[in-house]
């Protein structure tokens, strides 16, 4: 590539970049206000919220500027930002929770994405993305888990934020449920902390649930977190699978089994497991991701259209209700029964 292509593609890019990483600095500093920490909503909500709101109200011409841009953020960005989330995580968590605490995560994810599949496109009529993306959010993590799952399944920016905003709803509502279930369900400390871990949908709004109940409780939901975070790449694997050769898939060339940024993710993790960076370079890193999934979140909401918002909808909010629901009742059902035989 000439010195001439480098500069036109920079000229090309800079405007959307631009306003994407504004809006994800903004949206970081407007994260740290007491009342938004303790509803457990994160910077990357906050991003996509302001993306939103000012994509929709920009004269026309500021879109058309912007969009190379704030596509290449949605795409390139996104991906690299999903990639590095694997520096969160080690196998030595993994060896922490044991067993049993594994166990409880994979059949709560499998659980709560076969009946957002199913309920979601049958009862509630909504197209395969929408409900796989309210899925993941509600199985995983959160807003992080719909981005990462977002580029798997090509989903259009409005179906994105639409995701995000259901999942972060059901996720506030549990800060303030689950402390109010811990004298009702018989469970200890510990156990009630590994029923957080594995049914809450963000990583924050775990900690804030657990810390309402103890410290210990907080301890132990956080590592249960994330080792359900650490399941998002073989469930981003099973999804590439099926938009590889499911219904309604485009003919033409296919999409790579494993994609670069979920090899990337494992890899993250691996790295990070063996311990090879140092405390600062780490969180060097972490800081580097958070921005990319910041300014990530700022132009996918900065692509959302509030007329294609409207048109889906309450159908995901009560898809994200009934999954809310299963979390809680199955989610303790699935918590209580493998407690007892494993």
């Amino acid at each position: 590539m000439n010195t001439q292509a480098i500069r036109t593609g920079l000229k090309t890019h800079l405007p959307g970049l631009a306003v994407a990483g504004l809006i994800g600095l903004v949206a970081a500093g407007l994260a740290q206000a007491p009342w938004l920490t303790h509803l457990g909503i994160g910077a990357l909500t906050v991003a996509i919220a302001i993306g939103m709101v000012a994509g929709n109200v920009v004269p026309q011409r500021w879109s058309v500027a912007a969009g190379p841009g704030v596509l290449f953020a949605q795409r390139g960005l996104l991906r690299l930002g999903v990639g590095l989330y694997g520096l969160r995580l080690t196998v030595q968590q993994l060896g922490a929770v044991g067993l049993r605490g594994v166990l409880i995560d994979s059949l709560v994810i499998m659980s709560t994405l076969g009946l957002a599949l199913w309920a979601g496109t049958r009862w509630f009529k909504l197209d395969r993305d929408t409900a796989l993306l309210v899925g993941t959010g509600s199985a995983i993590c959160g807003a992080a888990a719909v981005m990462a799952a977002e580029p798997v399944l090509r989903a259009p920016p409005h179906k994105v934020a639409v995701a995000v905003a259901t999942v972060t709803v059901f996720g506030s509502l549990a800060i303030f449920v689950y402390p109010l279930l811990f004298p009702l369900l018989g469970l200890q400390q510990a156990q009630f902390g590994v029923y957080i871990g594995s049914t809450v949908h963000e990583v924050a709004q775990v900690v804030a649930a657990g810390k309402a109940v103890s410290s210990a409780t907080a301890d132990e939901a956080v590592v249960v977190k994330l080792i359900r975070v650490a399941l998002l790449a073989p469930v981003l694997m099973l999804l590439a699978r099926l938009m590889r050769g499911g219904p309604g898939v485009v003919a033409g060339p296919k999409a790579p089994l494993l994609p670069w940024f979920i090899g990337l993710f494992a890899v993250s993790a691996g790295i990070n497991s063996l311990g090879w960076i140092g405390p600062l370079p780490h969180a060097a890193l972490m800081s580097l991701d958070n921005g990319l999934l910041a300014v990530a979140m700022a132009a996918l909401g900065w692509g959302s259209s509030v007329r294609l918002m409207r048109q889906a909808g309450i159908r995901p909010l009560l898809l994200g209700g009934l999954l809310f629901a299963f979390l809680l009742v199955g989610g303790y059902g699935i918590n209580r029964i493998v407690t007892a035989l494993v």
